[in-house]
C-alpha cells in the first residue's frame, strides 16, 4: 500500500494528484525550487522540501534530490506528473533501486517508447503503419539534411526524447535545413537533456488523433477511447475534445487495438497515450507512445467517468483494473481549453508577471477547472506558462461547446497577457464547430482569430469610469469611518463647489486608438447616479462595485455586468472573454510623450540568448535574424525591424535578459 507519496513535479498536475491522493488517505509530500516555495502545491502538501533553484536543471530534472528528498520524508512512492522527469528510465530505474515506487511503467516501457526513433522501429516490426521518416542513430547534419532531401520537403524535425513541442521544427526548404536543426536540438537538449532527432514528412492538413491505454501488473490492458488534439500553435495543443469529430466505431476500435497492442508489446504497466497523426482521406500513422499521464487526460475522465489519477495509484501498489474492454463507455463529450500567459498577438509569446486578479467559473459535473496557481502568483520565465485547464462536458458537441464559450467568458486574468479571448475565438469559429479540425487550423483562420482591438466605445469607457468613481466613493466611506470626524466634509467625493455644477473629469489614454490623443470623461453628480459626458453624448449610470472588482452597472436602462479593476496607473475592464487596458493620464503631468524608440531592438520577453548572429559595424535587413533566445524552454528568434547598420551588441550568448531591455542598437540614420 501506497501511505506516503512524493509528487515530483509543480503546478496543476502536483495540485491534482495531491488532491486524489488525500481522497485516497495518502500523505502527501511536495518538492519545491526556489522559485516554488510559496506555490499552491506546496500549500497542500503535508510535507514540501526544497530541491533546488529555479531553473529545471538546478531542481525538477535533479533525480538525485528528488529520490534523496523521498527517503527524508519517507515517502514509499512517487508520482512523476508530466514534463521534468516523468519519461526518464533512469530516473524510474534510480526509484526502483532505492525501494521507491515509480508511479508509472516500467523502465524497460519508458525506454523502449521514449525514444521516438526506438518506437517507430518497434511498430514497424509490428505492423502498425508509420509516416514516412529517418529514425536512425547516426545524427550528423550531413545524414540527417540527405534523409530530408530523400522524404521530400516540407519535412518535421522533432525531438526524440521529448514531447510538448519542444525541440520540433517545420523546414519547408533545404537552405533553410541547418539552422532549424540546430534550434531543434538545442531546444531538445535544453528541455530532455537529449539532443537526438528524427526526421518526418510532414502532412498537410492533418489531424492529431491520440488512444489513452491503462494496464495493469496482471496482464490486463485496455483503451478508453481516443482524443482529437488538432488544435496547436507553436506544435503545442491548445484545445483537446473527446470524442474525436467524425471517428466512426470502427475506426476507433482499430486505432484503439493498435494502441493497446503497441502498449503490451512493451510490458507496459499504468496510464499512456499513443499518439497517431491522420490525414483527411482517415489513414491514421503511428507518431509516438508518451509514457505519462497527458495534460488532456480530464476530457478521458469525463466522458468515461473514471478517476486515471486514481488508477495510477492503484496499479501502482499492485491492484488490477477495474474495467474491461467492453464496459468502458462514451457518455457525452467533452472539450479542454488550455489557458496560458502568452500573447497571441506577438505570435503566442510567454508573458510573465504577477496575476494581480483571477476568476474562474463555479465548479460543476458540467464544468472543471484544474489549476495550480492563485492570485498573487508569478508566472515565471522557468517553466511553462499555464494558467489552467478548462474542462468542460455536455450531452453532445454542440451543447459541450456552448458550455466552453460560456465558461470562457467567466475567466478572467489579469497581471500577464493570457489567450482567454483567443480561445473565446477558437470556440466561437464557424469551422471549429462545424468539427473542420487539424493542426493547420490557427495558422488558416489567423485573421478570424487574432483581430486588433478596436477603441474602446462610449459604453466601455462609462464602465471605465463608474467603476473608478465608485472605488473612490467607497475608500472614502471607509476611511471617513477610520477617522476621528466621519461627517467632516473633507471626506466627500461629490465634486461638489459653490455655486457650480458638481463634477469630476476623468482622462484615459486609450492604446487601441491612433494618435496620442487622450479621451475625456466628464462625470456630472446627480445625487446617487451619475452623468457622464463623453463627447458628444450623455450616459446616465449608477450601479455597486464589489471589493474583488465586480461591477453591477446600469447604463441609460440597461443592466450590464463587467470587472472593474485599478493597476496602478491604469484601470482593466474585463467583459466576458474580453479584456482591455486604458491608462488613467493626470492632466497635472502634462502631455505624456509616447513614441517608439525605433534605434533599438529590444527584448519581446524575459529569457536567456542562446545565440547571436549580428556584431557591430554589420549590415542588415528587414526581417534578418540577429539573435536568438530562450524562454519557458522554448526558442524565439528576433528579427531586425528595418534595414541598418549594427552600432553596439548590448548582450553576449548565456546572459539573461529582460522583457524591453535594448539588445542591439543601430546607429542614427542621420549620423
Amino acid at each position: 500500500m501506497i501511505r506516503n507519496l512524493l509528487i515530483a513535479n509543480r503546478g496543476e498536475i502536483a495540485c491534482r494528484v495531491a488532491r486524489t491522493a488525500r481522497r485516497l488517505g495518502i500523505r502527501v509530500v511536495a518538492v519545491y525550487s526556489d522559485a516554488d516555495k510559496d506555490a499552491m502545491h506546496v500549500a497542500m502538501a503535508d510535507t514540501a522540501i526544497r530541491i533546488g533553484e529555479a531553473p529545471p536543471r538546478e531542481s525538477y530534472l535533479r533525480a538525485d534530490r528528488i529520490i534523496a528528498a523521498a527517503k527524508e520524508a519517507g515517502a514509499d512512492a512517487v508520482h512523476p506528473g508530466y514534463g521534468f522527469l516523468s519519461e526518464n528510465a533512469a530516473f524510474a530505474e534510480a526509484c526502483a533501486k532505492a525501494g521507491i515506487v515509480f508511479v508509472g511503467p516500467p523502465a524497460s516501457a519508458i525506454r523502449a517508447m521514449g525514444s521516438k526513433s526506438e518506437s517507430k522501429r518497434l511498430m514497424e516490426k509490428a505492423g502498425v503503419p508509420l509516416v514516412p521518416g529517418y529514425h536512425g542513430e547516426d545524427q550528423a547534419e550531413r545524414v540527417l539534411a540527405a534523409e530530408a532531401d530523400r522524404i521530400g520537403y516540407p519535412v518535421l524535425i522533432k525531438a526524440s526524447a521529448g514531447g510538448g513541442g519542444k525541440g520540433m521544427k517545420i523546414v519547408e526548404a533545404a537552405k533553410d535545413f541547418p539552422a532549424q536543426l540546430a534550434s531543434a536540438k538545442r531546444e531538445a537538449a535544453s528541455s530532455f537533456g537529449d539532443d537526438r532527432v528524427l526526421v518526418e514528412k510532414y502532412l498537410l492538413r492533418p489531424r492529431h488523433i491520440e488512444i489513452q491505454v491503462f494496464a495493469d501488473s496482471h496482464g490486463n490492458c485496455i483503451h478508453l477511447n481516443e482524443r482529437d488534439c488538432s488544435i496547436q500553435r507553436r506544435h503545442q495543443k491548445v484545445l483537446e475534445e473527446a470524442p474525436a469529430p467524425g471517428i466512426t466505431a470502427e475506426r476507433r476500435a482499430a486505432m484503439g487495438g493498435a494502441a493497446v497492442a503497441a502498449a503490451k508489446a512493451v510490458g507496459y504497466v499504468g496510464a499512456g497515450t499513443v499518439e497517431f497523426i491522420a490525414d483527411q482521406s482517415g489513414a491514421y500513422f503511428f507518431m509516438e507512445m508518451n509514457t505519462r499521464l497527458q495534460v488532456e487526460h480530464p476530457v478521458t475522465e469525463m466522458i468515461t467517468g473514471q478517476d486515471l489519477v486514481e488508477w495510477q495509484l492503484r496499479v501502482a501498489q499492485g491492484e488490477r483494473l477495474t474495467l474491461t474492454q467492453d464496459q468502458v463507455r462514451i457518455d457525452g463529450h467533452a472539450i479542454e481549453a488550455r489557458l496560458y500567459a502568452e500573447d497571441p498577438d506577438k505570435d503566442f509569446l510567454p508573458s510573465v508577471g504577477r496575476l494581480a486578479h483571477l476568476g474562474f467559473p463555479a465548479q460543476s459535473p458540467n464544468v472543471r477547472v484544474d489549476t495550480g496557481v492563485r492570485a498573487g502568483d508569478e508566472i515565471s520565465i522557468h517553466y511553462d506558462p499555464m494558467i489552467a485547464k478548462l474542462i468542460v462536458w455536455d450531452r453532445d458537441r454542440d451543447a459541450a461547446l456552448q458550455r466552453l464559450r460560456t465558461a470562457l467568458a467567466e475567466c478572467q486574468a489579469l497581471g500577464p497577457a493570457t489567450n482567454i479571448a483567443f480561445l473565446h475565438a477558437v470556440a466561437s469559429h464557424r469551422a471549429y464547430g462545424a468539427g473542420e479540425v487539424d493542426t493547420g487550423f490557427i495558422a488558416r483562420y489567423r485573421a478570424d482569430l487574432i483581430k486588433p482591438l478596436p477603441p474602446a466605445s462610449d459604453r466601455e469607457l462609462a464602465l471605465a469610469a463608474l467603476g473608478l468613481l465608485l472605488a473612490r466613493r467607497d475608500e472614502a466611506r471607509q476611511q471617513a469611518a477610520r477617522s476621528h470626524d466621519p461627517w467632516s466634509p473633507w471626506h466627500a467625493t461629490d465634486g461638489w463647489r459653490l455655486n457650480g455644477d458638481s463634477y469630476h473629469r476623468l482622462v484615459f489614454h486609450d492604446p487601441a486608438r491612433t494618435g496620442p490623443a487622450p479621451v475625456a470623461v466628464t462625470a456630472h453628480f446627480r445625487g446617487s447616479c451619475f452623468a457622464l459626458e463623453i463627447g458628444s453624448a450623455t450616459i446616465q449610470a449608477h450601479g455597486a462595485l464589489a471589493p474583488d472588482g465586480t461591477l453591477k452597472a446600469v447604463l441609460d436602462g440597461a443592466h450590464v455586468a463587467a470587472t472593474v479593476l485599478r493597476q496602478g496607473q491604469a484601470v482593466a475592464l474585463i467583459e466576458g472573454a474580453a479584456m482591455r487596458r486604458l491608462d488613467i493620464v493626470d492632466p497635472l503631468a502634462g502631455a505624456e510623450e509616447r513614441r517608439v524608440d525605433t534605434g533599438k531592438l529590444q527584448a519581446p520577453m524575459p529569457g536567456k540568448v542562446t545565440m547571436v548572429h549580428a556584431k557591430p559595424g554589420a549590415t542588415v535587413r528587414r526581417g534578418q535574424v540577429l539573435l536568438v533566445m530562450e524562454a519557458m524552454k522554448m526558442e524565439h528568434s528576433v528579427a531586425a525591424p528595418e534595414d541598418g547598420v549594427v552600432k553596439e551588441v548590448r548582450f553576449a550568448v548565456g546572459e539573461q535578459v529582460g522583457e524591453g531591455e535594448a539588445l542591439i542598437v543601430f546607429e542614427d540614420k542621420a549620423e
